[in-house]
C-alpha cells in the first residue's frame, strides 16, 4: 500500500518518523456515464475558458480570485506558508477522547512507523492507551491545514481528520420542530419499543445490500432479462394515529439486529 504522507509526529521534544495510510477503501460499484445513443463513454477534458482548447496537466497551477485578478500559487508557497506543518504532525495538547463530538470526525487514516521510529511510536501508542487520552494536533496535507486528533486502536495508531469549528453548519435556518406536547404515555411507550430493539452493536453485521442488489439486476440485464419495477409507498403516521401505532410497534417481535 502506498503511503499518502510521509513526516514525524511531534510528541513533546521527540519526534516520531511516521507514515499515513488511508484506513478506508471505496466499496462502491463504478458507473461510467455513457451516451444514451451509442453506449459510448463521455470524458471530462481540462478546457480553458478563453481559448475552448484542452490544456495538459503539466500547463495547469493554481490561483486565488484576489480583487479581480488571479494570484497563482506554486507548490513553494504552500510549504512556505508553514514549512512545520507540511513535514511534522504535532500533538498540541491532550483530550478525553469522549469530549470530541462525532460531528467534527471524518477520514481517518492509519498511522505507521518509519524505520526508525518504532519504539518512539509504541511508546506513544501506550501511553495514549494508559491515560485514556487521545493527542490534537494539527498539519498540511495536499496543500490543505488538517485538524486532526491522534488515537489508539487496537494495536495500532489511527489519525482520524477532524472538522474545524467554521466548516460546521447549525440548524438555525432549518424549521426545527419546538414546542410540540407529547404525552407521559406515548414517551413511555417509545422508550419502550427503543429497549425492546437495543442489542449490542456489531459492524460485522451490516453489509451493502443495495449494491448487491444492483449486481443482481445488472447480471439479470446481460442476460436480457425484464426487470420488474418496485415501487414503495410511504404512508407516513399522522399525530392521531401515534398512541396506535406505537401500541401495534410493541407487538412486533424484534428483528434482534444491531443498532
Amino acid at each position: 500500500m502506498k503511503a499518502l504522507w510521509s513526516g514525524s509526529i511531534g510528541f513533546g521534544l521527540v519526534n516520531i518518523p511516521v507514515k499515513l495510510y488511508s484506513a478506508v477503501r471505496d466499496s462502491r460499484l463504478e458507473l461510467d456515464m455513457l451516451d444514451r445513443k451509442t453506449f459510448s463513454r463521455i470524458n471530462f477534458k481540462r478546457v480553458s475558458e478563453k481559448s475552448g482548447k484542452e490544456i495538459p496537466w503539466v500547463q495547469i497551477t493554481k490561483g486565488f480570485l484576489y480583487k479581480d485578478a488571479y494570484i497563482v500559487l506554486e507548490p513553494e508557497d504552500f510549504e512556505a506558508a508553514s514549512p512545520k506543518k507540511t513535514k511534522i504532525i504535532e500533538i498540541e495538547s491532550f483530550v478525553g477522547e469522549q469530549e470530541i463530538d462525532d460531528i467534527y470526525v471524518e477520514t481517518p487514516y492509519i498511522i505507521a512507523p518509519a524505520k526508525g521510529g518504532e519504539k518512539a511510536y509504541m511508546l506513544l501508542l501506550k501511553a495514549l492507551e494508559k491515560t485514556k487520552k487521545v493527542g490534537l494536533s494539527r498539519f498540511v496535507m495536499r496543500s490543505q491545514e488538517h485538524l486532526s486528533v491522534i488515537r489508539p486502536k487496537d494495536h495500532y495508531l489511527l489519525l482520524q481528520q477532524l472538522r474545524f469549528e467554521e466548516e460546521i453548519q447549525t440548524p438555525k435556518d432549518i424549521n426545527i420542530p419546538s414546542g410540540i406536547r407529547l404525552s407521559t404515555t406515548e414517551i413511555s411507550m417509545a422508550t419502550q419499543l427503543i429497549k425492546q430493539h437495543t442489542t449490542k452493536f456489531d459492524i460485522s453485521k451490516f453489509e451493502d445490500e443495495y449494491k448487491k442488489e444492483l449486481m443482481k439486476i445488472i447480471r439479470k440485464k446481460a442476460t436480457g432479462k425484464k426487470i420488474p419495477q418496485k415501487k414503495l409507498e410511504v404512508v407516513y403516521t399522522r399525530k392521531n394515529d401515534l398512541f396506535d401505532q406505537l401500541k401495534a410497534s410493541l407487538k412486533k417481535p424484534s428483528k434482534k439486529k444491531a443498532v
